[in-house]
């Protein structure tokens, strides 16, 4: 699905218009992003919950030399369906 078709789908079932729904979705969008760029949790019941997790420098291998390399620390958004969600897509 596109966002577009997620517009077209959240305008039938909510009775907004497309331009309306765009922005609502484009504004919860905005909302999780800058939430999580400020390390917050986000949970919504029966979804799943966004959340920021660290990952530690470590070494790897670049695979065409084969060569020793670091990777540096990072930090990278995580998603966590809720039981509602996997129960539906079971």
């Amino acid at each position: 699905m596109t966002k577009a078709e997620l517009i077209e789908k959240i305008a039938s079932s909510s009775g907004l218009t497309k331009a309306d729904a765009g922005r609502a979705l484009d504004a919860t969008l905005d909302a999780i992003r800058i939430a999580l760029k400020k390390g917050q949790k986000i949970t919504l019941v029966g979804f799943g919950t966004f959340s920021v997790v660290k990952r530690k420098a470590r070494k790897g291998r670049n695979p065409r030399t084969g060569e020793e390399i670091k990777i540096s620390a990072t930090k990278t958004p995580k998603f966590t369906p809720g039981k509602v969600l996997k129960d539906a897509v079971r």
